[in-house]
């Protein structure tokens, strides 16, 4: 039965494909099980347009006069908490599963408050079963692992933070 072909597994896999792209979905996996020893598995994953950030945009603005003709006390701006847009963050090259140690039960290649030179790696992306090194791109010390072990990760999505 290895020599049959599925002729319409073609068609099942860009109907899934389609399926995707019509719901708004970035992954989709299938199994189907013809015989014994006779089966397709089918993972169809799409990366995601990197929304645009809010941008704050501050005019100014004459400020409110008190009755005792003081400028009022202008509003603070609050500091942006998103950790892609931090000039150490470190990002996801592909879509994957991040392992932060080289093998189950070994110790993490980072942790925080860690000194890294550039190059060093970080942790690992598994992609379509590659394991995927990422390196350090510049020296410092890591303030911030953003990742938990064994969870999937989007391209662009920030992992680690360096300082």
């Amino acid at each position: 039965m290895a020599d049959k072909t599925h002729d319409g597994d073609v068609a099942f896999i860009r109907a899934l494909a389609e399926l995707l792209r019509e719901n708004d979905l970035t992954e989709l996996q299938v199994k189907r099980e013809y015989a014994d020893n006779d089966s397709l598995n089918v993972r169809v994953s799409r990366m995601q347009p990197q929304a645009a950030q809010p941008v704050s945009v501050s005019v100014p603005q004459a400020a409110p006069q008190a009755a005792s003709g003081h400028a009022a006390p202008a509003a603070a701006a609050e500091p942006s908490d998103d950790p892609a847009s931090h000039p150490g963050a470190v990002t996801s090259p592909m879509v994957g599963t991040v392992y932060l140690q080289p093998e189950p039960g070994a110790g993490a290649f980072i942790k925080v408050g860690a000194q890294v030179a550039e190059g060093d790696t970080l942790l690992i992306v598994e992609a379509m079963k590659t394991m995927n090194h990422i390196p350090a791109p510049r020296a410092g010390t890591v303030t911030r692992i953003l990742v938990d072990d064994g969870t999937p990760v989007e391209y662009g999505a920030p992992l680690v933070i360096l300082e």
